[in-house]
Parts: C-alpha cells; structure tokens; sequence
C-alpha cells in the first residue's frame, strides 16, 4: 500500500522505534530525502548520508598498509611482508567520531539510492544492514539506518518501472520493512507555501499551477513511454522554482522559446508546455514591480504580443492598491506603456479602467497636481474620443 508523504513519515517511526530498519521505496525526486531529513529533525539526530549509487567497491572499507615498522613482518626465504589493517571512509569516520562526542544523541545513516547501487557494493554493505557490522568496525546502538531505493520490476505494482537498478538480495529484503511513498499533492504544496527568510519555499506561480493541476505534481513514467522520455517530479518542480526566479531577475519571461525550452527540460513536453503556456499568461514578460521601475520596461513592452501587453497592464491594474495611477511617477510609466499599444488594445484598457470604481474620478481630482497623472488622464481621454468618433 502506497502512503502519503505524512503517513509514510509516521511509519518509518514506528519502524524505527520497533528495531527494524525501513526501505522508504518511491520514484525518483518525490521526497525520500526530504522526509529522512524531516525525520531526523523531528528526533533531533544527527544525520549522515551517502549515496550508494556513487559508491564504489572498496569506498567504504579500504585495505591500507599500516604505517609504522612494527606493521612489517620479515619472513626468512619470502621477503617483506605487510600486516594489512582498514581504513574506513569519511563518512565512517565522521559517525563514529560524532557517535563518540555525543554518546547520548541519536545518529540515522540514510543510505540513498540504495539498488541503484552495484551489486558488490550493495553485498559490502549488507553486514551493516543484517548485523551492523563491517569487519572489526561495530557501529554504535545509536546508530539507525535507513534505506531508500526506486522501485524495480521486481516489486508488486512496480512492473512496468524503467529505472536502471540492481535487485537486492532477498536476506535485506527479508530484515526491513519496505515503505512505499507517493506523491501527495495537498502535503507537498503546504510544504511549498510555508515561509522561508524573506517568501515561500516555491515560487506562487508553481503552487497557483499545481493547485489547480495536482496530478502535474508527479507523473509516472514507464518502460513503455515513448512520448516523453522526462516526467514532472517533485525535485523538478523545486528546480523550475529557482528557475522562474532567475527569469524574473534576467529579464527573460519575454522571450518564449527560453522560458518553454526550461520548463520542458524539467518537466517533460507534456507538462512542460502546458506549464510554459500558464507562465506566459501569468507572467506575460514583465512583473509589476519591473513594468513600473525597470528602466527597460518601454522597450521589452514594445516587443511583446499584443495579448501580453494587454496582460501586463491589466496586471498593473490589479496591483493599484500597491501602485495606485494617482501617484505622478506611477501614473507617467503606465501612460508609456499604454501608448505603445495597438489603438484596440488601449480601448480595451481605458473601457477596463473605466469600470474600476473611483478610479477616473480619482485621476481627476489629483491631475492638477500631478504632471504625470495629467499626463495619463488625456491619453484616456483622447482614447475615449477617437472611440466615439469610430462609432459615429
């Protein structure tokens, strides 16, 4: 049975506190990390990682020579001969050193990508799963280990799984508890919009989209997919994110083929395009806060479709309460960029304005004073009457 993001997190410690070790088996980039990481945080243990995939055999327990003389045992007729002791890995080391400072804090080893692992190295690390052990090295009781792997064509509801991974052995198999985790929608977008520093941990744009789409949060892949060989995951999602964020600082969201080639490269061309066509509409070339103060904004208006023009003053309608058109500077930007509209789209504008409660009547009461909002009420004006001189 698959389980949510929170139901797989609560029991992977009940795992845990009953001595087994938990297999957490899920799709690549749905959060098996992030929930060992929230584990972790929950019991206040200190948590190491490795991932088996970029193991090597030998990467954990090398043989090295020792390093005084004594080491060295000199035969009569064969020669030199050394007493070969073993050297651990980093990771290794840092555990049991921490493991030693801190004999009273809880420690979890999280093995990542586990049967993505070669098949040696999946047998040199089977001593620590079955026995906690690893030649003369014992790891300490407080020590808990964690497993995580992408499902193969070997597990039950997993038979059509494309991912290039080593089976385990059936003894691991048989001494943990395999947990199957899935995308959760409603888990992951809370996680999304929780405040980190200074805004949510994801871009609204993304959290607005899979809102209203959630099963784009993870699509599934197959041995058979021919039409996409890329699939929306949760890990991609964060990626188009950052993304988005460097678009909004490069300036790029007028230029189409970047933003849509990014977004297919992180989510596959299904998702990918649909999401691309969603941004294009929202994010129509120009933020707000760059249509009123970049200095580039008349020239990128100018080059955009005329629906994204549109868009873009519309956008800055919205915002009023945050740019309201009856402060000078404001109200002059708006007239630049209204102005290099096609006459049906300035029409379209000034009818929109036009329904907004108060507002002419505002932008008349302040016009007086301010050159810039003077400057917007006759372009409105003027628009109003080549309106009526076209109808007559």
């Amino acid at each position: 049975m698959a389980l949510t993001y929170q139901a797989c997190l609560q029991a992977t410690q009940v795992v845990l506190a009953s001595g087994a070790v938990p297999t957490i088996v899920g799709e690549a980039g749905i959060g098996k990390s992030a929930l060992v990481a929230d584990l972790a945080q929950q019991r206040h243990a200190k948590l190491f990682t490795t991932v088996v995939s970029l193991v090597e055999k030998g990467d954990l327990v090398i043989p090295v020579p020792p390093l005084t003389s004594d080491s060295f045992i000199q035969t009569e007729r064969y020669g030199s001969l050394a007493d070969v002791q073993f050297g651990y890995s980093h990771t290794l080391v840092a555990m049991i050193r921490y493991a030693e400072a801190h004999p009273e804090q809880e420690i979890i080893w999280f093995l990542d990508e586990f049967n993505r692992g070669t098949q040696a190295v999946q047998s040199e690390l089977m001593n620590l799963v079955l026995q906690r052990q690893i030649n003369t090295l014992t790891l300490p009781e407080q020590v808990h280990l964690i497993l995580a792997e992408n499902p193969d064509a070997t597990m039950a509801g997993f038979e059509q799984s494309h991912y290039g991974v080593t089976p385990g052995d059936a003894a691991i198999a048989d001494r943990t508890t395999r947990l199957i985790l899935r995308a959760d929608p409603a888990t992951w977008l809370k996680w999304a919009t929780t405040p980190v520093n200074d805004g949510p941990r994801i871009d609204p744009l993304v959290t607005k989209y899979l809102t209203d789409n959630p099963a784009d949060l993870h699509v599934v892949g197959t041995a058979n997919a021919t039409d996409d060989d890329l699939q929306s995951t949760p890990r991609a999602w964060e990626r188009v994110s950052r993304a988005i964020r460097e678009l909004d600082t490069q300036h790029l969201f007028s230029q189409t083929a970047v933003v849509t080639a990014i977004m297919q490269g992180n989510l596959g061309m299904t998702v990918g395009t649909a999401f691309a066509g969603f941004l294009m509409a929202q994010r129509p070339g120009l933020t707000v806060d760059q249509a009123f103060n970049a200095a580039d904004a008349v020239s990128v208006f100018q080059q955009l479709a005329p629906a994204q023009q549109q868009r873009i003053l519309v956008n800055c309608l919205d915002a009023g309460q945050t740019w309201p058109l009856t402060v000078g500077g404001h109200a002059r930007r708006f007239s630049e960029l209204l102005t290099s509209c096609a006459p049906d789209g300035q029409f379209a504008i000034a009818q929109k304005m036009a329904g907004q409660d108060q507002l002419l009547e505002n932008l008349a009461a302040v016009k007086d004073q301010q050159p810039g909002v003077r400057q917007l009420y006759r372009l409105l004006t003027t628009i109003g009457l080549r309106s009526s001189e076209i109808e007559v």
